[in-house]
């Protein structure tokens, strides 16, 4: 570690900040709205800062979790216990690097309420973050949750004509998933207890136990299923598309690029390591779903005539290979799907961005209202070009890494679903480009008469910064995946040496359940 950032609590921080600056933001008045947009971009902006140093201290070959934070919280194991290693490490990065560039493109989109809107949306960040640094079960789904509560209310108050429909959708989907989750949590607390005789949901203990084959099933089961809702796989995806259609473009922006990974990043983090066994057992039908929701989103994608509801099915689709790749259980392609899911985040939040910028100025986001914007418009027509490329995972740009990892190790994993998996690339590329060609070339259209123009400075300052990255991590993945790769190994090395079920720890659901009633613990 970084002898320049030692003993300084930097993962406490990156995660904290933007909660202190919701704070903050309360006692500002509410006619100061330039004020209260300053201090939220200003905040966010120091969150990424911060992050930034957490990139160049970390080392990563451990594969070990570095920053490593430790306090006592409410005993029996619900310690305060955060840290980063390669896995989650670059998604704290894509949290803290999006946050900013959101807030900075609502600056004319959000009128109304802005103070409250500002408050929800650095919330939202130190939840996002606060996810994937948790390193105990339990703070993990503290977390979890609290993400939940600023994106309802920015859909609900700042979202479209439907917003109380997809709203509701959205958080009953994911509260659903949400509880199955907190009752494993109990399970499996009670579950270590009665193996061990101690208290702990460390996500690191936990995953050095060895649990029975049935009580894996049903553990797997209750965490899988919050999961899938999150990424969302097939058939769980239905809220997706109201809720980013309905939302304001900066909370379609986080949702597509940082929520939806939680769900993926669930499975690698916890899914596969605490409930090996029964991963392996579930990882077939995963896949095929997988591969489902793949075809099935590209299709709908194809036939959408609202350019936001064809991105919202976009994500279906390349999450969906997100998550082939973590079932195919191997280093290319584990590594391939973490990569993926930055590259998702930076592409699809690009596109949503973009669309939005669209919007502001016609009001507007159906596809037979344009044509030959590229001619008003041809600094946004080369910049929005790059965003689709970057999704189609065009040479030379983020996405074609990403894809290429994945599909070398699903097609070692599966031949035959490796084939059907490479229908994203056809796919991406048929409603991508056809999106490409209504929108900016032919017979120019203003929808409403509003005599479109360029970009301006902070459109660009929003843009630029990730068009910027798209190049650089296409054409300098190493930078990446060597900070990744002692991770993913360890990650994989640890799942794959976990005894099949030690006699000691042969526990059923039951006998697990039971266990919650036992009197006072150690402390």
């Amino acid at each position: 570690m970084n002898a320049l950032v030692a003993g300084i609590p930097l993962v406490s921080l990156v995660t904290f900040l933007p909660l202190a600056g919701a704070i903050l933001l309360v006692f500002v008045r509410n006619g100061s709205v330039k004020a209260v947009r300053t201090v939220a971009l200003a905040v966010s902006l120091l969150t990424f800062v911060l992050s930034i140093a957490l990139y160049f201290g970390f080392s990563g070959a451990s594969g070990l979790p570095e920053f490593v934070e430790r306090a006592s919280w409410l005993g029996r194991g619900l310690d305060y216990h955060v840290g980063v290693d390669g896995i989650s490490l670059f998604l704290v990065l894509l949290a803290a690097f999006l946050t900013p560039l959101a807030l900075l493109s609502s600056w004319r989109a959000i009128g109304d309420r802005v103070k409250e809107f500002s408050i929800f949306m650095l919330v939202l960040e130190t939840g996002m973050i606060g996810v994937f640094v948790s390193l105990n079960l339990f703070l993990f789904y503290v977390f979890w949750e609290a993400m939940l509560i600023p994106m309802y209310f920015l859909i609900g108050i700042w979202g479209g004509r439907r917003r109380i429909y997809a709203t509701m959708k959205f958080v009953l989907f994911t509260m659903f998933g949400s509880l199955l989750m907190l009752a494993a949590i109990f399970v499996l607390h009670a579950a270590y207890f009665r193996a061990t005789g101690s208290y702990s949901l460390t996500i690191a203990d936990l995953a050095a136990t060895s649990f029975a084959p049935g009580l894996q099933t049903w553990l797997f089961l209750a965490f899988g299923l919050a999961f899938a809702i999150k990424v969302p796989l097939f058939p769980l995806h239905t809220w997706l598309p109201d809720a980013h259609v309905e939302a304001p473009t900066a909370g379609s922006v986080l949702l597509a690029a940082v929520l939806l990974k939680m769900g993926a990043y669930g499975f690698v983090r916890l899914g596969i390591p605490l409930f090996p066994q029964a991963a392996v057992t579930f990882a077939p039908a995963l896949s095929i779903l997988a591969v489902i929701g793949i075809i099935y989103g590209g299709l709908m994608a194809l036939v959408q005539k609202d350019m936001k509801s064809l991105v919202a099915y976009s994500s279906v689709s390349h999450m969906g290979l997100i998550c082939l790749a973590i079932f195919s259980l191997n280093f290319e392609a584990t590594e391939g799907a973490l990569y993926q899911m930055l590259n998702h985040g930076l592409s699809t939040g690009a596109l949503f961005l973009c669309v939005g910028i669209l919007y502001e100025r016609t009001h507007t986001r159906l596809i037979k209202d344009y044509g030959g914007t590229a001619a008003r418009m041809p600094v946004f027509a080369g910049l929005f070009l790059v965003s689709m490329l970057s999704s189609a995972g065009l040479p030379g740009l983020n996405g074609f890494v990403g894809e290429i990892l994945c599909f070398f190790g699903i097609f070692e994993s599966n031949k035959i679903l490796a084939a059907l998996g490479v229908s994203t690339v056809i796919l991406s590329a048929a409603y991508l480009l056809w999106l490409y060609r209504r929108v900016m070339h032919g017979p120019f259209k203003d929808p409403q008469d509003t005599r479109l123009h360029d970009l301006d400075r902070r459109e660009l300052a929003v843009l630029i910064p990730i068009i910027v990255l798209m190049v650089f991590m296409g054409l300098f993945p190493g930078a990446i995946l060597r900070k990744m790769d002692a991770s993913v190994s360890h990650y994989l090395d640890a799942a794959k040496a976990k005894p099949a079920v030690a006699s000691t720890l042969a526990i059923s659901l039951p006998t697990a359940v039971e266990a919650a009633a036992v009197t006072e613990p150690e402390r």
